[in-house]
């Protein structure tokens, strides 16, 4: 079977290969419910390839032996916008929502277009501007959220709207997505106190109707509803915007990350600092992790990593889902739960946020199991406290705007932003990429976000030549190596296979294969313009190919480029394009 498969897939390219643009596919083999949660090793169906959020490939034709003979195969200029999207690849075919808010379907063997998506926006949409995460796929559908607020179904085969619906204002472009159980599930920016976009949504996967929305920010009467004080319920903003959740088929569950609240500052939401408490909860469910029954999106628990943010410090990254003994070292874990057993194997949810901190909760009940900062412990770190019995998360005071023009060094900042991490189930490792940041900030009252100016800076006593790193983290003592260190910034994704490698791209062009062991560089590659995100791997017929895109983010790429502009020439910016290597 598997054999007539690849022969009818080859037949397939092949005629597409020279067919004319915006032709249909041949055939289409629908993805299903048991295809998301156990995908075929050649596909990649979603933003970090699995339910669980690994970043984990099967595929190990390409491996340390040799990655050194990996070659470019074919290479796709795209147009100008923004780029932080990952494309998902299903039998050959990619789909991927290209930089001016379109969509494209591409021959996975030599980068040919086979149809593409282009909408006629509204005055007023910069598609552009159009921060997209990630498209989604299911039965025969590709789905993708326009920068005008609609959620559109596609044809997967031509490209063709099978439906739309109006979701919101134009905030979910800006998201990430989860398509699981039959439902599309969004998640948008909101606007500086404006609540009305800062919720999580899910749709009918095969009609587009609404089957359940989230208000991440809670309202007066609701559980949460007093830990904004006496803010009004229409002011209060927390988006869900970042990447987007995971989800366990058995428990029915989904784990979504919230970012910071805004105003950014406590001295604009609530007029003074010390308004609401110091110790969590506070301004529910910002910085929060949230588990959500996928039927009803009912909140089942909740943690919140940072209370009453005071620096956009957000926790808006993917939440990992794996099984791992726990068994955390106090020399390398500043934070254990006082009555986490020992040595026991646990289901858990594992978190690293853009503002640090790496977060491991017990995934059935999101009991805290134990934390420590990251990527370091400084005395400029923001929260710098956890109650070892309840798990309550407390800010550093000394770190809080108590009065206008405050000007406060913190850390951290942007150590990691909107790329992907990825987990090793080989050797229980997290691989992640990471920025040596802290932040510079002033209170400003006179400024609607609270701040003016603001800046990353380095870490106190940090060497600059070890700015940007790759740290591997073992999730059952807690115990992080750094294996690779240099002065440029990177915001590519972390890749990790079964070929014992970790691919991971920089913002000085270059995309590397490493080690998964020791870091060694087994291989590098200069390309054409920053890596952003991206990094997936893909088999056809099977052939195994890695694909990146170059580009420019948007806030995530500045403070690396500024910190590191000594460090490398002049970047190439607004270079967008896909590249794709495999072996001779």
């Amino acid at each position: 079977m598997i054999k007539i498969r690849f022969n009818l897939l080859a037949a397939a390219l092949a005629m597409l290969a020279a067919a004319p643009l915006f032709a249909q596919l041949p055939t289409f083999t629908p993805v299903t419910d048991a295809v998301l949660a156990n995908p075929d090793p050649a596909d990649w169906l979603m933003i970090n390839r699995t339910f669980n959020q690994h970043r984990f490939s099967p595929l190990n034709q390409i491996n340390k032996k040799n990655v050194g003979q990996l070659r470019v195969v074919w290479t796709r200029g795209l147009p100008a916008g923004t780029q932080e999207t990952t494309p998902i690849v299903h039998r050959g075919i990619i789909y991927m929502f290209v930089p001016g808010a379109s969509v494209q379907a591409i021959n996975g063997i030599n980068g040919d277009l086979i149809w593409e998506y282009q909408r006629d926006y509204p005055k007023g949409v910069n598609p552009q501007a159009a921060r997209n995460k990630n498209l989604g796929i299911y039965e025969d559908m590709i789905y993708f959220a326009a920068p005008d607020g609609v959620l559109i179904a596609l044809d997967a085969m031509n490209g063709k709207v099978r439906w739309e619906t109006k979701v919101d204002h134009g905030g979910q472009t800006a998201g990430g997505m989860l398509i699981a159980d039959g439902k599309v599930i969004t998640s948008r920016t909101c606007e500086q106190s404006k609540r009305e976009n800062c919720f999580i949504a899910a749709h009918d996967a095969k009609t587009g109707k609404e089957l359940w929305k989230f208000f991440v920010t809670a309202a007066p009467g609701e559980p949460g509803g007093d830990t904004w004080a006496d803010m009004p319920v229409d002011q209060r903003a927390a988006g869900p915007w970042g990447l987007p959740g995971s989800y366990d088929p058995k428990r029915k569950m989904i784990y979504w990350g919230v970012a910071n609240p805004n105003p950014y500052t406590r001295l604009t939401r609530h007029g003074r600092h010390d308004a609401v408490p110091f110790t969590a909860p506070v301004n529910l469910y910002s910085n929060s992790t949230l588990a959500l029954d996928i039927n009803t999106g009912k909140l089942a628990w909740y943690y919140q990593e940072l209370p009453g943010d005071d620096w956009d410090a957000d926790h808006n990254q993917e939440r990992i889902l794996l099984r791992t003994r726990v068994n955390p070292d106090p020399k390398h874990v500043k934070w254990i739960a006082n009555a986490v057993p020992r040595n026991q194997e646990r289901d858990v949810v594992v978190t690293v946020g853009e503002g640090g901190y790496l977060f491991v909760l017990d995934q059935e009940s999101g009991k805290f199991l134990w934390a420590h900062p990251f990527p370091y412990d400084d005395p400029n770190i923001n929260m710098n406290h956890i109650d070892l019995d309840t798990g309550a998360t407390r800010v550093n005071p000394d770190k809080l705007f108590k009065k206008d023009g405050d000007k406060i060094l913190g850390c951290y900042h942007n150590t990691r932003g909107l790329w992907s991490i990825a987990y090793s189930p080989k050797n229980n490792s997290l691989y992640v990429p990471f920025h040596d940041q802290c932040l510079t900030m002033t209170a400003n009252l006179k400024s609607k976000a609270g701040w003016g100016p603001r800046t990353g800076a380095m870490r106190p006593g940090a060497d600059p030549k070890k700015y940007s790193n790759l740290a591997k983290i073992n999730l059952a003592t807690g115990e992080m190596s750094v294996i690779h260190s240099q002065p440029q910034g990177g915001n590519g994704s972390a890749l990790v296979t079964a070929g014992d490698l970790v691919f991971w791209g920089d913002l000085n062009r270059r995309f590397r294969a490493f080690d998964t062991d020791t870091g060694k560089v087994l291989w590098e590659n200069l390309v054409g313009g920053m890596v952003m995100t991206s990094t997936i791997t893909y088999s056809i017929n099977g052939k195994q190919y890695i694909l990146i895109n170059t580009g420019e983010g948007q806030s995530v790429s500045s403070g690396p480029l500024t910190l590191t502009r000594d460090a490398m020439p002049k970047p190439i910016r607004g270079h967008n394009s896909v590249v794709v290597y495999a072996l001779p």
